[in-house]
């Protein structure tokens, strides 16, 4: 704060004075200030002063400070007469000039424009306030003032001294306000107030509003140096903890983790989305205490981002006859899945950017599903992730869970990329037709994305918060039953039918792969023993102690023959070349498990054979029938379902109404109950296959005549006698293979599902179509009683 020595009054006032305009700056009376003149119109108006004795100018502000050349127009019509103390030349037409302010003027009118500036001015009278007033005013902007002058330490301490030695209310006001640091157009309304009392007020709020800032700064200050001084005390200690560290030949962490994960991005090649996300977090990582909670999760989300293949693929082999070779080499038989996987390779040779297929194989169990995409995996040189479903309940098992919950992770699929390391594997998904939904939200709904070939390539996961392409995935779903498959999944899935093998493909199947496979994992191949299995050790594992549609049990069968094998060469009773034959099985297994009842079961009216669909493949299923004394009721036993109640109820219906035309007496249901029974009453049966086989072991019952024992048939029934088409019906002869059945009889329009049947099958079955139910009766009961009515239908 400066205060200029006594002000010099200037007696005479020219009437005319020459203006020089102000920037950025107002004078007040009683202030000496420096200013740099560089303008021509100014530099010639203080080269004419100089020439004056004490010469006397106008200093007034402009209105715009970027005004180059102001008219009067431009600039407030209050300023101030000064006088030039001292002109300083710094270079050509530039000087440095100081002023003194004597008196408040107002610019009346512009006398003239050229060389510079020359005005008409009048100088402004004060009007003094109260003396109690002016006093109190002046007490407050004095006490104000020096406790702001308190506040900043630039200030010279002979500041206050200064503003004591000053007793006029106005100069007071004078001094503080040209000291002030605020605003030109607040400085330039102090010196428009020539009434005293309202420039002390003007003053006096301008003070306390700049003490109030200062004061609101140096309690920021003061916090700002507390919180500096803890994070200094705070680096001091991680400098040497640091420098400890570094002499005991430890790794600092602290900043290799964020070099580390900028490094992985760069690597990672991630699409814009994910790479934009990424150093966003990598930012806010490098904000973070390492001790922090949150750094831990900010830098697992970050390991998962940067681990994820974003570019990483495998080079397809698309040699088709490599190709088959390695499918050929791994599974025997399957046909139709191996020409669909040929397929593929073929289209994807011709077109690359050709989107993967959602294949779903779907068969009973042990017929080599999952390890079927092993083996496409392996033939097309991609990695192999298998991922079970089963039991599967909650929604964020497939799409993640979000980053809000402690413990979160990204969902299967992510995980399960993160393991292939390749954007392109070949994930299995086991078990689809096993998923649960509950509270948690429903799995199978959140894999219509992952499955659908025009959706995929947006996948977003919960955890990830951005979008994975999956459209180069090649996934392939197993189920043992499409039933239970939501129709909209459904829908995404390509369905190939594994439906079981016959008993010659097992023999092979075992030949090729089980033998070799469990006599290896058992230790036996060794240079002083050879194990072999006969055809008829093999068929009799086979048909004796396994009765499936797959080879696990199979598998399980030999497997413990094998251990018996080891057993007797660890004690030394075998050795050299040792042969497996058919009636060896019984010493290491036991006796045989199952055992042919075809006989047996037929053997007396009222029994026929009929054929099931089961997730596990085909069986055949007995109906028996048998009848009492009572009042002609029909009772049914076994766990029928209401399909094959209603079944049952039309069949007695049918037989009822065309007992004549059937050769039976019409009086001999008259006081006979019925009883249908399906043994294995503890497991559940159900379904719409079963009318003509209930049918036929009525009449086989009410005829007296047996049904043949190497017969089975299915087919649903009408209460006109006709025989309507079932489904399964591959599975169904598969199974009446295994069991021995040698004719079967089917609906007629179930004639083309016979195609699918391997023709080793077909060749040893007889298979008769039947129209109507009185086709079957023909053909399959025995003993035609002489006389009978050829059965009729309407």
């Amino acid at each position: 704060m400066t205060n200029p020595p006594q002000i010099e009054e200037i007696k005479d006032l020219p009437e005319v004075i020459s203006l020089l305009p102000l920037r950025n700056s107002v004078l007040f009376p009683g202030s000496i200030i420096p200013i740099d003149v560089g303008r021509p119109k100014s530099v010639k108006l203080i080269e004419e002063a100089i020439a004056a004795e004490r010469p006397v100018i106008g200093i007034v502000a402009q209105r715009q400070a970027r005004t180059e050349d102001p008219k009067l127009e431009d600039l407030h019509s209050v300023g101030c007469a000064v006088r030039i103390l001292k002109v300083i030349k710094l270079a050509r037409d530039n000087y440095s000039v100081i002023l003194q302010g004597v008196m408040r003027i107002r610019v009346e009118e512009l006398v003239a424009d050229e060389p510079f500036l020359q005005a008409r001015v009048t100088e402004l009278p004060e009007t003094e306030p109260s003396r109690v007033e002016s006093e109190a005013m002046v007490a407050n902007i004095k006490e104000t003032a020096k406790k702001l002058i308190s506040l900043v330490p630039e200030l010279p301490r002979e500041a206050a001294a200064l503003l004591d030695s000053v007793t006029e209310p106005g100069q007071v006001a004078d001094l503080v306000a040209s000291n002030l640091d605020i605003e030109p157009n607040e400085k330039q309304e102090v010196l428009e107030a020539f009434d005293v009392g309202v420039r002390l007020r003007k003053v006096l709020t301008l003070l306390t509003r700049q003490l109030e800032i200062l004061e609101i700064r140096e309690r920021i200050n003061t916090q700002v140096q507390e919180e500096m001084g803890h994070s200094q005390r705070e680096y001091v200690l991680r400098q040497q903890l640091k420098a400890i560290k570094g002499e005991l030949g430890e790794i600092d962490d602290e900043n290799a983790d964020a070099d580390e994960f900028e490094q992985k991005i760069a690597e990672a090649k991630m699409p814009e989305e994910a790479e934009k996300a990424a150093f966003k977090q990598l930012n806010r990582l490098k904000q973070m205490q390492p001790s922090s909670a949150e750094y831990t999760v900010t830098r697992t989300y970050l390991e998962w981002l940067t681990d994820l293949p974003w570019s990483k693929s495998t080079e397809d082999q698309l040699e088709i006859g490599m190709v088959r070779d390695v499918l050929n080499e791994d599974h025997y038989d399957l046909e139709k899945v191996k020409k669909r996987i040929l397929e593929y390779m073929a289209v994807l040779k011709l077109n690359a950017s050709k989107k993967g297929p959602i294949l779903c194989l779907a068969g009973p169990p042990g017929v080599g599903k999952t390890s079927l995409g092993k083996s496409v995996a392996r033939a097309i040189g991609r990695s192999f992730v298998r991922i079970s479903l089963g039991g599967v309940r909650d929604e964020a098992e497939i799409r993640g869970h979000r980053r809000t919950y402690v413990g979160s992770l990204p969902g299967r699929i992510i995980q399960a990329l993160k393991r292939a390391g390749t954007n392109n594997p070949v994930i299995v998904l086991d078990e689809i037709d096993k998923l649960g939904h509950d509270f948690r939200g429903d799995p199978a709904s959140a894999l219509l994305e992952v499955l659908d070939p025009e959706q995929n390539h947006t996948f977003s996961d919960h955890y990830l918060e951005v979008t994975f392409d999956l459209s180069r995935v090649m996934f392939i779903a197993t189920a043992n039953t499409i039933d239970p498959i939501p129709p909209a999944l459904r829908d995404r899935l390509e369905i190939l039918e594994l439906p079981g093998y016959t008993r010659q493909e097992k023999a092979a199947i075992a030949k090729r792969f089980l033998l070799p496979k469990q006599i290896s994992e058992h230790g036996l191949t060794r240079d002083d023993l050879e194990v072999d299995f006969s055809e008829g050790a093999v068929m009799e594992l086979i048909d004796s102690y396994t009765r499936e549609a797959g080879v696990r049990n199979l598998q399980r069968e030999i497997s413990s023959v094998v251990r018996g094998v080891a057993v007797k060469f660890v004690e030394g009773e075998v050795s050299g070349k040792v042969t497996i034959e058919a009636e060896q099985i019984p010493e290491f297994l036991g006796p045989q498990k199952y055992i042919p009842e075809m006989a047996d079961r037929t053997a007396s009216p009222g029994v026929a054979t009929g054929l099931a669909w089961t997730p596990t493949g085909g069986e055949i299923m007995f109906i028996e029938a048998t009848s009492m004394p009572g009042k002609g009721g029909l009772m049914l036993t076994g766990q029928l379902g209401d399909v094959m109640k209603e079944s049952a109820q039309a069949a007695m219906s049918y037989l009822k109404s065309h007992l004549e035309d059937l050769g039976i007496d019409k009086d001999a249901l008259d006081g006979r109950d019925i009883h249908i029974h399906v043994p294995a009453g503890a497991i559940p049966k159900d379904g719409p296959s079963a009318g003509v086989a209930i049918f036929s072991a009525l009449v086989s019952l009410l005829t007296g005549r047996c049904i043949r024992s190497d017969v089975a048939m299915t087919g649903e029934i009408t209460l006109r006698g006709l025989v309507l088409p079932v489904g399964g019906i591959k599975e169904k002869l598969l199974g009446a293979h295994r069991a021995g059945i040698r004719r079967i009889f089917l609906p007629e329009r179930n004639e083309k599902d016979v195609v699918d049947v391997p023709e080793e099958i077909r060749s040893e079955i007889e298979i008769i179509y039947a129209k109507a139910v009185h086709e079957v009766l023909g053909r399959a009961l025995e003993d035609e009683a002489e006389g009978s009515k050829e059965p009729k239908s309407e």
